[in-house]
């Protein structure tokens, strides 16, 4: 039996995506099944950032990034999971490495409206979404933020892809996912099961916002105050 099999269909849009200035690598990204943020972003500092969605094999992100570690370029690592996995007409990947070399693959078999869109330091992917204006939505509005944070821009490209109609359905699940120098995330927040996520995942990355310096501080100085009282003396 093939180690990939097809997994449950995830009508999502996504965009992975790299800051030149400071090479963080992250993903933002929106579906109407609960709890996206679990199987389909995978990314690794000074390594890379896969994106597997549609009917998605976690294993695929995996291995993209194993692949990713040992060298290969975004081509190579897309054109080893392209041929290893015998149902990639049912996927969609998008990939970076940390070079900001992009790739992305829509598999024939997704559902309409499914499309991508490749540039430098970004790949923005969607499946069964509500038109064919969801993609350059998403691409724009990271294009023209690259003087913000990582984290912003990947927020604001899923926010645009949402108002530009996302799900037809609308989207249930969110998340964001956002790599700098430690082996643990700068930022990971997920929203599982909510009836505006993408909405949702902003109020929480508000909350969480101010917090990022305080919690990529701990780990080497674990006298810091409370995150409370941290944000009294800011």
């Amino acid at each position: 039996m093939s180690p990939f099999v097809p997994g449950p269909v995830f009508t999502t849009f996504s965009i992975v995506g790299r800051c030149a200035r400071t090479g963080m690598l992250g993903i933002g990204i929106a579906t109407r099944s609960m709890a996206v943020g679990a199987r389909c972003v995978y990314a690794r500092a000074s390594v890379g950032a896969v994106a597997s969605q549609a009917s998605t094999d976690p294993r695929l992100g995996l291995l993209g990034l194993r692949l990713l570690e040992m060298g290969y370029s975004a081509p190579k690592v897309l054109a080893e999971l392209v041929s290893s996995d015998p149902h990639i007409a049912k996927r969609q990947l998008g990939i970076v490495d940390k070079d900001g070399h992009a790739v992305a693959y829509t598999g024939a078999e997704n559902r309409e409206w499914c499309g991508h869109q490749v540039g430098e330091n970004y790949a923005a992917i969607a499946n069964m979404v509500a038109n064919d204006r969801v993609v350059p939505a998403m691409v724009e509005a990271f294009t023209r933020t690259q003087d913000e944070p990582l984290e912003e821009r990947l927020l604001k490209a899923i926010e645009a892809g949402h108002a530009a109609g996302g799900q037809a359905e609308g989207e249930h699940s969110a998340a964001l996912y956002v790599v700098d120098r430690e082996v643990f995330a700068r930022v990971d927040l997920r929203v599982d099961e909510h009836p505006e996520a993408v909405a949702e995942l902003r109020r929480i990355f508000e909350l969480y916002k101010p917090l990022i310096t305080y919690f990529a501080a701990r780990p080497a100085n674990p006298y810091l105050p409370s995150p409370e009282a941290w944000m009294q003396r800011q």
